[in-house]
């Protein structure tokens, strides 16, 4: 038969793993959310393009570009040449591609997704898949069985 002391050292060894097992926890425990930071896949290429952290204010997501996978030969710090407005010739790095979307049942609906290489916004949604490890991109034009996909994976 253990002692009280022997039962309560035990105790406190397994207090202190769980405690320190949630300060290990990855940031983005919460997979029910898309905020975060994802590494969007080329639908064409099937290459990584980017990084984008997606962050939610007043619950509107937003996607903000943080860094580009580009080849050595490419220019490292490209400006989006095709955009229009105040996003003409903005550096990509730290651009805002996505804005505006609200939850909608399963989906983030509502909002608009820029592509920087032909500068072009488009409408979009989003949904979670694999568990919050991947994130299913929506761009379209006018209804969403006019557009393309991507499928961004969970960075953090």
């Amino acid at each position: 038969m253990r002692s009280l002391k022997q039962v309560a050292t035990i105790f406190a060894i397994a207090a202190a793993s769980l405690a320190a097992s949630a300060l290990v926890a990855p940031a983005w425990a919460d997979t029910n959310s898309p905020v975060g930071l994802w590494k969007n896949i080329d639908d064409v290429t099937g290459k990584p393009k980017a990084l984008i952290r997606i962050t939610e204010n007043n619950g509107a997501l937003q996607g903000q570009i943080e860094k580009l996978f580009r080849a050595p030969t490419e220019d490292q710090n490209p400006k989006c040449e095709k955009c229009e407005g105040a996003r003409h010739d903005a550096p990509v790095i730290g651009l805002v591609i996505m804005s505006g979307l609200k939850k909608d049942g399963s989906e983030y609906t509502g909002g608009e997704i820029l592509d920087p290489d032909n500068g072009k916004v488009y409408k979009s949604k989003l949904s979670l898949e694999d568990g919050g490890k991947k994130l299913n991109v929506r761009g379209y034009i006018g209804i969403s069985m006019f557009g393309r996909s991507q499928t961004w994976v969970r960075q953090e």
